[in-house]
């Protein structure tokens, strides 16, 4: 009876052992055996994005998108000509992100950031030119915190000299390249938008600490606004220690609405010009124009959401990060208690940017849920070409046992 027993457990031991061979011979490494773990793990159940930055559990979309205005995968050559062209609006978490750009991005040709410098050199491989036009990689070129107007007609004339202009012929983009560059080259637009009354409490605190962006050139149709164009709000060198309501109360203040009029096309509606049109057309022109512009680009992140914003754009850009994005949902903004009226009152006057973020957060998240799926949709599709693989192999292998008894 022992001696029956003894041979049970060497049997079972034996299939052990060949079930290990034929798995090795099906599936070779730990790719298999890793996935398996992963499927049987508690946490794999938990999506790092909704943690991390506080996705309502049921997005319900209100606008409707097409799938072209979905899918964001641009094929950027790094290597050849195309160019990434940050649009930095204030306040909106843009120097962290652009950060990010020059100094956590993985590269074959890391951006050479020295200590003590702002600027950092972001070469294509084997080549002494830039792939990224940032605030931290080229300088304001196009003048500080150059709006969507002026980065369109400067950039091609800063990034390409005019004897080449001259020389190569033009091609066509594709859609999320704006616009094309005379030399051949895509420009890839990409942006970072924030709650606009964070954003407004954010750049009043900004200023009442002396900030004044006087060095921005508003540049439109070839010149800068008049000063009868433009006015200022204050009367010394800047508009430190202002209050909140000085800095509501002033009907120039260029906070108001910012991110609308920096990602419309100004042309369109006469520059800085207010006499050009009636102030409502004027403003359904610039809203118009901003969601059109902000749909069109390669890429634009939220604020609010960090770790979101770092898989669309690795997804996009098919370039990774290699630390994670961070959210901080503690600032300068939000230590600012104000009472409901006040509230009202700065919404009021940013009823533009009001409009253009529940746009842009319907479209942002709507991207992210339709790129999320498309993600699903090919590790299914691998996992069933797998499935196949393995079925026909162990298909061979039993062909081969019943031929060899």
């Amino acid at each position: 009876m022992e001696d029956r027993s003894h041979k049970v457990l060497l049997a079972l031991v034996m299939l052990f052992l060949f079930a290990v061979i034929v798995l090795q011979y099906v599936c070779p490494g730990t790719e298999c055996q890793l996935l398996r773990l992963r499927a049987l793990s508690p946490s794999a159940a938990a999506d790092p994005y909704r943690a991390e930055d506080e996705t309502p559990a049921r997005f319900v979309p209100r606008f409707n998108f097409s799938a072209g205005d979905l899918l964001r995968r641009v094929d950027f050559n790094i290597k050849g000509d195309d160019l990434i062209v940050f649009l930095h609006i204030q306040k909106t978490g843009g120097t962290t992100f652009g950060r990010h750009l020059v100094r956590n991005i993985q590269l074959e040709q890391p951006c050479e950031c020295r200590a003590g410098q702002k600027k950092c050199t972001c070469h294509r491989p084997g080549k002494r030119e830039t792939w990224l036009f940032s605030r931290f990689s080229t300088g304001w070129s196009c003048g500080l915190h150059a709006d969507w107007t002026e980065l369109t007609n400067c950039v091609p004339s800063v990034v390409d000299s005019k004897k080449e202009v001259r020389l190569r012929p033009s091609r066509n983009t594709g859609l999320n390249a704006l616009p094309s560059s005379p030399l051949g080259r895509n420009f890839y637009y990409i942006t970072i938008l924030r709650d606009p009354v964070s954003r407004y409490l954010s750049e009043w605190r900004h200023v009442q600490r002396g900030a004044t962006w006087k060095a921005s050139l508003h540049v439109c149709d070839g010149r800068s606004p008049t000063t009868e164009e433009l006015p200022s709000c204050y009367t010394g060198d800047d508009w430190s220690g202002c209050s909140l309501q000085e800095f509501m109360d002033c009907p120039y203040n260029l906070a108001n609405n910012r991110q609308v009029r920096m990602l419309s096309d100004l042309s369109l509606v006469g520059c800085y010009n207010l006499s050009v049109m009636p102030e409502e057309q004027r403003n359904k022109v610039l809203l118009d124009s901003a969601k059109e512009n902000l749909k069109r680009m390669a890429f634009f992140g939220l604020t609010e959401f960090q770790r979101k914003t770092q898989y669309l754009f690795e997804k996009t850009f098919n370039m990774n990060f290699i630390s994670p994005f961070t959210q901080y949902n503690s600032t300068r903004a939000s230590s600012v208690e104000i009472d409901e009226q006040t509230q009202q009152r700065i919404e009021a006057l940013n009823f533009l940017d009001m409009e253009l973020y529940d746009y842009a957060k319907d479209l942002f998240l709507q991207r992210y849920q339709y790129m999320r799926q498309k993600e699903h949709q090919e590790a299914r599709r691998k996992r069933q070409e797998q499935r196949k693989i393995l079925r026909a192999k162990q298909a061979h292998l039993r062909e081969q046992g019943e031929n060899a008894s």
